[in-house]
């Protein structure tokens, strides 16, 4: 397994409707409907997309407080009050994209709050256009 090979590149893509213009991360309804989910039972939550292999190469859903950010990690926006992070180096590598959070069926990396669910989240992404890339906020 490559070290991006979660991220699936959508390049053809119009911005998600509702996300905000120039926003680095977006989110489906069905990823919203699930993290509304894990939010009741959990309280409040977090993302980091790591880009390492297994689990660690998808979104990985946290409570706050329990996942220690790395002072590389950066962090992309925020998705209905949950604060998406991704690694430094998988950042330089996708800085470039608007990240998506969606929802297929399967089951979440063992540690991440969507497991046990029958689906899981999946970080799709969408090419910035160049207008887009030179009116995003540096980060």
């Amino acid at each position: 397994m490559t070290q991006n090979s979660a991220i699936s590149c959508v390049t053809d893509a119009e911005p998600i409707p509702g996300s905000a213009p120039g926003s680095r991360v977006a989110a489906t309804e069905a990823a919203r409907r699930l993290l509304a989910e894990i939010k009741a039972d959990h309280g409040e939550v977090l993302f980091h997309q790591s880009g390492g292999c297994c689990d660690g190469s998808s979104p990985m859903c946290y409570p706050v407080g329990d996942f220690r950010l790395g002072a590389s990690d950066v962090k992309l926006g925020e998705i209905d009050g949950a604060e998406v992070w991704i690694s430094g180096p998988q950042f330089e590598a996708w800085k470039h994209t608007q990240l998506i959070l969606d929802v297929v069926p399967g089951r979440g990396g063992m540690f991440s709050l969507d497991n046990g669910r029958e689906e899981r989240f999946l970080t799709r992404s969408r090419l910035f256009s160049d207008a887009e890339l030179a009116a995003l906020a540096p980060v």
